[in-house]
């Protein structure tokens, strides 16, 4: 449908600056372009992190597979498999179902580091055929990312431009949960503009920023193993209570029986540090 408008333009190429001043616009492979309003979703460097801030990497590799017999229930994910090793540090496994035959399985990790490459592909294909127990299976699709997991807070706008994506701080820090985020930052930046002319939209509660410092935190020291944390979390409330929990639409009581789920002492402990 944007195709077939007269009043777009589509333009690929290396976006080497953004800047806002008398002017706003980007510069893409030497060619200047001012606009009203620049939406930014890179984030050109690391940022400068101050104290009590922390900096963990989400890091997956992805095989989507093809089995030649019904292996997989297309109504029912594995978000959260833990039943591999946690050597690097909070590890699991997801299993996505595309049908009954094809599946996305990712091998996740939350760590300061990657792995050698080798290793993601070397934990998938234990995976698959110790766990899942499959052998003769084809690997149709590959995939591969790292999303920053921090509680530092990115701008969300510079003059005239809007930081979006990761870059915007749409990635939660607890969880690297980033594309529902996405989706609901882009609805309230389309709704000001038709409300207001102008896409400057409020910032969330605070309360869900400090969440995931506590958390971070946790995983950071190694106070307590992410597998036992996230184990706890779907083993002791209702799924759906978490979920909405991690997608920061969680009302304070539900937030005080979920919090109150989890060891005491590491979090309050978390908790004050934070708060020093």
């Amino acid at each position: 449908q944007i195709n077939g408008q007269k009043n777009f333009e589509f333009h690929s190429g290396k976006v080497e600056s953004v800047f806002s001043g008398e002017k706003t616009g980007i510069v893409v492979d030497g060619r200047t372009v001012t606009a009203d309003y620049v939406f930014n979703s890179i984030l050109f460097e690391k940022p400068v992190l101050s104290k009590n801030e922390h900096w963990l990497l989400q890091h997956f590799k992805g095989w989507q597979i093809r089995t030649p017999e019904t292996t997989f229930d297309s109504s029912v994910a594995t978000l959260m498999d833990f039943r591999v090793s946690q050597q690097h540090g909070t590890t699991f496994c997801y299993v996505l179902p595309v049908n009954d035959k094809e599946a996305l399985i990712e091998y996740t990790l939350f760590t300061k580091e990657l792995l050698p490459k080798e290793d993601y592909d070397k934990e998938l294909r234990q995976y698959i055929e110790q766990i899942l127990h499959l052998t003769d299976y084809q690997i149709t699709e590959t995939e591969f990312g790292v999303i920053p997991m921090t509680n530092h807070q990115f701008e969300r706008k510079q003059n005239n431009i809007i930081n979006i994506g990761t870059a915007g701080g749409q990635t939660k820090g607890s969880s690297g949960y980033t594309f529902y985020f996405i989706q609901q930052h882009s609805k309230a930046i389309v709704e000001r503009l038709l409300k207001t002319g102008k896409p400057f939209v409020a910032k969330p509660p605070s309360r869900f920023h400090f969440y995931d410092s506590v958390l971070l935190h946790i995983l950071q020291h190694n106070t307590l193993p992410g597998k036992q944390i996230f184990s706890t979390l779907f083993q002791k409330n209702k799924v759906q209570d978490v979920l909405t929990f991690l997608n920061n639409e969680s009302n304070l009581a539900q937030e005080l029986k979920i919090i109150s789920s989890l060891p005491t002492m590491p979090f309050l402990k978390a908790a004050i540090k934070q708060k020093l």
